[in-house]
C-alpha cells in the first residue's frame, strides 16, 4: 500500500472491499479510461462489474439486498474508481444520493418496493435539484406539483443538470406544492419519479432532451429533463407527507459533497501518481528532472495537499457515521478537496511539459476533470458561505 490516502481504524472488511476496488480499478477502468473517454463512450462493461462487486448497494442494509457498510467505506471506494476514471463515480453518486434519501426518509412501503432492486443495479437513481435558471438557489425552484382531484399531482417545468439522467429508471425529483406553509422551503416536495432509461419520451408527459455535450465528466450522461403535465400518484412522494422535500435534498446534498471531496482526492492522488513517475523519467541537464529542485519542491507540495484533502474527507464521513451534524465538515471538505485537487493536477501538468498538453497522456484528461470538482455539489463560495454563517452561530459574539 502506497504511503498517501492511508485510513487508520479500518475493519479487515473495509481493507478487503478497498483492496478488491483497487485492483479492479487498475486492472478494468486505467487501461480503458482516457480511450472511453475520449470518445464520450458509456463505460458499459465497467458498470457491469460495479454491479459484480456489489457496489450499487454499498450502504443500502443487509435486509434490503445491500452490503450495510458505511459512508466511510462508500467514500474510499468513491476515491479509488475517481482516481481511475472520475466519470465512473459519477455513475454511482447520484444513485447513492438517492439511496441514501430513501433509506433516511423513505416509507416503509418505498424501501422495500425500491432498495433491493437498487442494491443489484437494476434500478439506478438520479437526482434533480437544478433548474436552467436557478443555479445554487434552491429557493427558485418553479418546477411545481399542482393536486389534482383524485389526491395525485400533475408536474409541470425543466430540470437541468441530471447526472445519469438517460440511463437512470428513477428521479428524486424536487419541485414545489403550495401546501400553504409559511416558507417557501415549506412548500417543497421530493418525487420519487419512475421513467424508462434512454432519451426522448421516457414517461407520460416526460422528455429527456439528450446528453449535454461538456468539457468534461465525458461518459456518464448529463442531461435536461422535461416534464409536462406528468401525472404521478401521491404515494410516491418521499416519506409520504409533502413540504419536506427541501430537508430531504439538503440531507442527500451533504452526502454527495463528501462524494465530490472523495472524488477530488482520488483524481489529485491519480495526478500525483503521474507526475512523481514521469518526474523520475524525464532526464533534462543530464539527470532526472525530479533531482531538480524546483521539481523536487512541486512534488512535495502535492502529496501534501493530497494528504491533508484526504483526512478532511474522512473526517467528516466519520461524522456522518456516528449521525453528528456535519454540514461545516462537509462543506470544507469539498471546498478544500477540489481547490487542491485542481492544483495538484496543474502542478502534474506543468511536470509533464508539452506532453502534458496531449491527449496521449492522462494527466490531459484529468486536467479536464479537475474543474467539475470546482463547481459540483456547490462552489467554493457556496461552501464558504454555509461554513462562514455555522460558524458566526457557533462563536456567537458575547
Amino acid at each position: 500500500m502506497a504511503r498517501l490516502c492511508g485510513t487508520e481504524g479500518l475493519t479487515d472488511i473495509q481493507e478487503e472491499i478497498l483492496k478488491t476496488v483497487r485492483t479492479f480499478v487498475d486492472e478494468r477502468i486505467i487501461p480503458v479510461a482516457t480511450e472511453l473517454e475520449h470518445a464520450d463512450e458509456y463505460p458499459t462493461e465497467i458498470v457491469e462489474g460495479l454491479k459484480e462487486l456489489g457496489l450499487f448497494g454499498l450502504m443500502i442494509p443487509e435486509e434490503h439486498g445491500g452490503l450495510g457498510e458505511s459512508l466511510l467505506t462508500y467514500a474510499l471506494c468513491v476515491e479509488e474508481i475517481a482516481r481511475g476514471w472520475m466519470s465512473v463515480s459519477g455513475v454511482i453518486n447520484t444513485h447513492f444520493i438517492v439511496a441514501h434519501m430513501l433509506m433516511q426518509h423513505g416509507t416503509d412501503e418505498q424501501k422495500q418496493k425500491y432498495l433491493p432492486r437498487m442494491a443489484t443495479g437494476e434500478v439506478r437513481g438520479a437526482f434533480s435539484m437544478s433548474e436552467p435558471g436557478l443555479g445554487s438557489d434552491v429557493s427558485a425552484v418553479s418546477t411545481k406539483a399542482v393536486r389534482q382531484d383524485d389526491g395525485s399531482y400533475s408536474i409541470t417545468g425543466q430540470k437541468m443538470w441530471l447526472t445519469n439522467g438517460g440511463t437512470s429508471n428513477l428521479v428524486a425529483l424536487l419541485v414545489k406544492t403550495d401546501e400553504g406553509a409559511d416558507s417557501v422551503y415549506r412548500n417543497m416536495t421530493t418525487f420519487l419519479v419512475e421513467k424508462e432509461p434512454g432519451f426522448g419520451e421516457v414517461a407520460q408527459g416526460i422528455n429527456v432532451p439528450g446528453k449535454i455535450d461538456k468539457m468534461g465528466y465525458k461518459g456518464v450522461d448529463t442531461t435536461e429533463m422535461v416534464l409536462d403535465g406528468h401525472r404521478i400518484a401521491a404515494d410516491q412522494v418521499l416519506g409520504g407527507q409533502p413540504g419536506k422535500g427541501f430537508y430531504h435534498m439538503m440531507d442527500g446534498v451533504e452526502v454527495g459533497r463528501v462524494n465530490v471531496a472523495a472524488r477530488a482526492c482520488g483524481i489529485a492522488l491519480r495526478a500525483f501518481e503521474l507526475g512523481i513517475d514521469y518526474a523520475q523519467q524525464r532526464h533534462t541537464f543530464g539527470k532526472p528532472i525530479a533531482d531538480h529542485q524546483a521539481v523536487l519542491f512541486r512534488l512535495a507540495e502535492m502529496a501534501t495537499k493530497v494528504e491533508a484533502a484526504h483526512n478532511m474527507m474522512v473526517r467528516a464521513a466519520r461524522m456522518k457515521d456516528r449521525g453528528e451534524r456535519m454540514d461545516v465538515e462537509a462543506g470544507m471538505a469539498k471546498m478544500l478537496a477540489s481547490e487542491y485537487c485542481k492544483e495538484v493536477v496543474e502542478a502534474s501538468f506543468r511536470i509533464h511539459g508539452g506532453y502534458g498538453y496531449s491527449k496521449e497522456y492522462e494527466i490531459e484528461r484529468l486536467y479536464r476533470e479537475a474543474a467539475f470538482m470546482l463547481i459540483g455539489e456547490g462552489t467554493s463560495d457556496i461552501q464558504k458561505m454555509i461554513i462562514g454563517r455555522n460558524l458566526l452561530k457557533e462563536y456567537k459574539s458575547r
